[in-house]
């Protein structure tokens, strides 16, 4: 199969002129992973005109999209494409009333739709973060008086970030969550997912991080606001901006859908010319979700 490479819009409009060029891709990407039917459980099919397949034990016919995050889009698998290609490959993305206006669609559907795409964004956890890792909480929204610090009781939307450095001391990943308060028992969950046992870990002196101490190789350093986690805060500065200058409010239940985006074109800023073809990999292999469960997560 010959995946598309490149962030060039031009080239990306030539590749995919029709809804069926887009299935053509979703059908060879499908090919790559063996699919089985879910009626059947076979794996031996008939690639159709419209590179639907049909499933030779059974008959079952499924289309291109079927089981896939492109499941049942109403307004074009074409549109849908788009809409990916702008989100991998864009610097700070677009919101979703600007990209229903450019693609066509009702801002509802555009969001839904990204929510979708974020969703499949959100890490494997299969390749934790080893060598040289910053960790740090950070809290999202304005002032509020009388509210300072790491305040338990604040309205402010509470996060912790973590990034792996390289020797020469530069951002190589990063991940983000959204976190409830920063106790240790909501901050070890960063740990967990995305940071190695083997990891040399360096935190700011909060005493959240001692009970984690006990598993984890961490050493706790004063912070000298923020002198000794340069590159760390330039981040939070970073994704603190994207989300209040291009979406200006994110709701709690979505924070960490975003925070997948974000760290998503962070995490293949060396491998841009693949990024498309790695997101729509991930599209393919993702569980369908529907509207409700949207809502309901």
């Amino acid at each position: 199969m010959d995946i598309f490479k490149g962030r060039n819009l031009l080239e990306f409009s030539d590749r995919f002129k029709t809804d069926l060029d887009c299935k053509e891709y979703l059908s060879g990407l499908k090919e790559q992973h063996t699919y089985h039917c879910i009626k059947c459980n076979h794996n031996a099919c008939q690639i159709k005109i419209d590179f639907a397949r049909q499933y030779n034990v059974c008959g079952h016919k499924e289309s291109a999209t079927a089981n896939t995050l492109f499941h049942k889009v109403k307004f074009g698998v074409r549109k849908a494409f788009f809409i990916c290609f702008e989100m991998a490959t864009s610097t700070k993305s677009l919101s979703a009333s600007y990209m229903g206006v450019r693609y066509g669609v009702t801002e509802k559907t555009a969001r839904f739709f990204m929510l979708k795409v974020r969703e499949s964004m959100s890490s494997s956890g299969n390749n934790p973060m080893d060598g040289n890792v910053h960790v740090d909480e950070f809290v999202l929204g304005g002032r509020e008086q009388g509210k300072v610090g790491r305040s338990y009781n604040s309205k402010k939307k509470k996060a912790v970030t973590a990034v792996q450095l390289t020797e020469d001391g530069k951002i190589k990943r990063m991940y983000a969550m959204k976190i409830e308060d920063f106790s240790a028992q909501s901050l070890q969950y960063i740990f967990v997912n995305h940071i190695s046992r083997e990891a040399k870990v360096t935190t700011d002196k909060w005493r959240g991080y001692k009970p984690i101490a006990k598993a984890y190789n961490i050493k706790q350093i004063e912070s000298n606001k923020g002198l000794n986690f340069k590159a760390l805060h330039t981040m939070i500065h970073q994704v603190k901006s994207w989300i209040r200058t291009t979406y200006s409010w994110v709701s709690d239940s979505n924070l960490n859908r975003y925070f997948n985006e974000f760290c998503f074109r962070i995490n293949r800023s060396q491998s841009k010319a693949t990024i498309f073809n790695n997101l729509m990999v991930k599209m393919v292999q993702g569980d369908k979700i529907s509207q409700a469960e949207l809502i309901g997560n």
